[in-house]
This record gives C-alpha cells, structure tokens and sequence, in this order.
C-alpha cells in the first residue's frame, strides 16, 4: 500500500492558477482532480478562513496523500474517492451545487508515472496497467491483448497520433498470438520493432503509450463529459481552470470554451474567456518541474445571465499580481 508520504507531485502553474481563480474567504471550490492535494492546498489557504474545498480523484493513493497534506484546514476540506467525469452529481452530493471556482488538471501525477506498479512508463518493465483507478475498471494489458487489430491501429493513431500505428498494431497481433503481451517492457520492445528501433529524444513507444493510456482511462471523453458540467456548478463570476499536457486536451478545451462564450457570434456565450491564449510555465518553472514543459492553463469565467451576450476576452495578467 503506498503511504501518503510516498506521493510525490509538484503541481504546476500554481501560482497562475491561484491567480486566476482569485479565491475568497466563504469561498466554494472544486479541484476535480485532485492528486496530491498542492493546487487544493494554495486554495484554501487563500481563501481562509472559512472558504471551502471539495477535492475529487479516482486515484485511492492521492486521496490518502492530499487527506494528510490537507489536514491542517480545519475540516475545510472534503475528499471523495470519484471521476470527474461525475463532476455534477458529485459536487451536488456533497454540497456544492453553485461554486465559485474549479480546476481540473488533466493527465496524470509524477508519482503514477514513476510508481512501476502502476504501469504507465516503459522504464521499468511491469505490469502493463495505466489505470488511474486500480480499484477496478479494464487495463492496458486488456487492451492490447483484447482489440481487433485494426481498432487498436486507429486507437494509437487517434490518441497517440502516432503515424506507425498500422505496423505496431499488426505486430502486436502477432506476438499476442504465441502469448499474451503482460508487461510494459514487453509492449515497448514490440513498438520499438515495429518502428524500426529509432531513437531520439523520444523514446518510440512514447506515442503508444500516451495513446493506451488515454482509451484505458477515457481521458478525453472524461474531459468532453466534465466540461459542461463545470459551467452549470459556477456561480456567476465563477472562474473554470484547466491545465492540459498535450494538443487533444488543450483542443477540446479551446473549442469548448470558444463554443461556450459566443466565439464568432454563435449564440449567447455563458463564459467570458479569461486567456486568450493559453498560460504556460516559466522557464524557472521549466528547470524544476520538468513536468510543467507541455501544461497549458486556460481560464474563464461564468457570467451572469443578464450579461450571456456579448461577451468580450480579457487577458490574465490583468489578474496576476
């Protein structure tokens, strides 16, 4: 069992987005993917002392983590064990059926990816997982060994976007044929021979990886469920983050809130878009959180149903002190 202790995530553009949801005392908020608890923390400092947070993750190790991180706000906090996928029902639930504030901060934690177990990286070969959720739910290995190969071509050309994906779907058919494919040391071998063994910067099973990952957790699908949910909890004047980590994100996110505040004079707009492009991390950020180098912040804001016209874009350094 990992001990709380034991999870380790830096959360990234935190000051950005502190800034961004300007939190209040007798504040609400909701950090619908919690991990570690470091976003949730700034929060609630800011918004003492009577502002309140419910924090979200499918994750039982992240719950335990951000339980104890969290511990010394005097009970202003609720953790459930959940997706955000639910968003809706889950804030209404406990609580929060208008809020002022909410993030999601998609993908996955420093400590997922470096926990073997888990099965999200090809740097030590273990059990071929990749659920964010290891309660329940289908696993990479599923996957791999359970889709028709031209499926599971489409599904690493979509979601990995990986050019190769023909080639590496047929060679896994193959091997799966003599044995099931069990480990991620056995998948990215079987990638890297499909693509040739080309090396680089990035590693080839780079691309395959993401892309199983994705499908296993519903990643996108989650993100396209959780987004409209997220406007109908704010209250006006609430503010919606979210930080992506690659261009499928970062693109559902964008048409959505282009959709949601009038872009192009479709519709009365419910958002008032904070960031006309999206935030990234400084260089200093860059050089201690290698993980901050893809995230990208978009922030907007719900306004009130006297003003769902018309809606103009405002820029976020207006908000940064």
């Amino acid at each position: 069992m990992i001990q709380p202790s034991a999870f380790r995530h830096v959360p990234v553009l935190l000051n950005e987005v502190v800034a961004g949801l300007a939190p209040r005392s007798g504040g609400r908020y909701v950090d619908g993917t919690l991990g570690g608890g470091g976003h949730a923390a700034a929060i609630l400092d800011r918004s003492a002392p009577d502002g309140r947070l419910l924090g979200i993750d499918a994750d039982p190790a992240a719950l335990a983590a951000a339980g104890a991180r969290l511990a010394g706000f005097a009970g202003r906090a609720t953790l459930v064990h959940g997706n955000f996928r639910d968003l809706g029902w889950l804030a209404r639930e406990h609580g929060f059926a208008q809020v002022d504030g909410l993030l999601l901060d998609l993908g996955v934690s420093s400590h997922q990816l470096d926990t073997p177990e888990r099965g999200f990286s090809f740097a030590v070969d273990a059990p071929l997982d990749m659920r964010l959720d290891p309660t329940g739910g289908e696993t990479a290995a599923d996957l791999v060994n359970g889709t028709p190969e031209g499926e599971l071509a489409d599904l690493i050309y979509r979601y990995g976007e990986e050019r190769g994906s023909r080639r590496i779907a047929r060679l896994i058919v193959e091997a799966r044929r003599k044995r099931l494919i069990a480990t991620t040391g056995e998948l990215a071998d079987l990638v890297a021979r499909a693509l040739g063994g080309r090396r680089g910067k990035i590693h080839p099973a780079t691309r395959t990886f993401q892309a199983l990952r994705i499908a296993v957790n519903r990643e996108l699908e989650s993100l396209e469920m959780a987004l409209p949910q997220a406007v109908e909890l704010l209250a006006p004047g609430g503010r919606l983050a979210v930080i992506a980590f690659h261009s499928l994100e970062d693109r559902i996110v964008k048409l959505f809130f282009r959709a949601e505040s009038g872009y192009g004079g479709a519709g009365r707009g419910r958002l008032q878009i904070i960031t006309k492009k999206p935030i990234e991390a400084s260089e200093e950020e860059n050089r201690t959180n290698s993980r901050s180098r893809s995230a990208k912040l978009r922030i907007a804001e719900r306004v009130a149903r006297s003003q769902e016209s018309g809606v103009r874009s405002q820029n976020i350094n207006e908000f940064i002190e």
